[in-house]
């Protein structure tokens, strides 16, 4: 498949999972797979799913798994990265997709289903949001920084200011686009890799730097992982963004034993 068509399948996805939303009445928890799954990430995941499956692609799923997983090109899913939020219309919710072959991550989309801001990047092409490139702010230094962060940590990691979020997928982005300078997670692997690939590649590609806080690789198909990612808009800042999420204690050791995705 072609970076073009690939592009045009991602994007007819997230625009198939917008569709399916508009006419959801009940944005509430639904009882499925998971105690935490809203309807809406239900009727996501189906919708996105019908189009990636007939175009040939596999599908790793946050909300129903692996889908025909010996095809060449894994689609790794979040139909709705944000439900909390998008349960209350708090506008800031979003479909991630990130196609991984041998090599790693090829191609992502992250789009904000309320706002409509759409990130791509294609693997060594860089990246653009609603169709202009991107680039980081090029703050190198914690005392300038502004800081996204999913949860409050327990002690002060240095930054100017803060914002707390709560969609990893689009946190990402927009360090990718310079409205934050860096994102720290300070929870202890809470995310899978639906979560982050999407958004790991759109900021690598738009200049950015993304490493686990355990030094692990990021890329996985393995649905058991999780991973604690932290990003910023230079080396020098991700020295010290990784330093200040030192501070709160040592990732654990994963319970989940399987190799990082490597390709065949």
């Amino acid at each position: 498949m072609t970076d073009d068509r690939l592009m045009a399948v991602l994007n007819e996805s997230a625009a198939a999972v917008k569709d399916a939303l508009e006419g959801l009445d009940d944005w509430g928890l639904a009882g499925g797979r998971r105690a935490d799954q809203y309807r809406s990430d239900l009727l996501a995941d189906e919708a996105a799913l019908a189009v990636l499956l007939g175009a040939g692609l596999s599908v790793l799923s946050e909300e129903s798994g692996l889908h025909e997983g010996d095809r060449a090109l894994t689609v790794v899913l979040d139909p709705l990265d944000g439900s909390a939020n998008a349960s209350r219309r708090l506008p800031w919710y979003a479909t991630s997709l990130c196609a991984v072959d041998a090599a790693g991550p090829v191609a992502a989309v992250v789009v904000n289903l309320a706002t409509g801001d759409r990130f791509e990047a294609v693997r060594g092409s860089g990246a653009v949001g609603n169709g202009r490139p991107l680039s980081t702010s090029g703050c190198s230094s914690m005392g300038e920084a502004v800081v996204g962060m999913p949860e409050w940590p327990s002690v002060h990691l240095g930054w100017r200011q803060m914002r707390t979020l709560c969609s990893v997928a689009l946190d990402l982005c927009v360090v990718a686009s310079g409205q934050l300078d860096a994102f720290i997670d300070c929870s202890v692997e809470s995310y899978g890799p639906w979560d982050y690939l999407g958004g790991t590649l759109i900021c690598r590609e738009a200049g950015g730097v993304v490493a686990d806080a355990d030094g692990r690789e990021l890329v996985t198909l393995d649905p058991a992982d999780r991973r604690t990612p932290v990003a910023a808009a230079t080396e020098e800042l991700l020295a010290s963004a990784l330093a200040g999420r030192a501070r709160l204690g040592p990732v654990p050791p994963s319970v989940r034993t399987a190799e990082p995705w490597r390709g065949s």
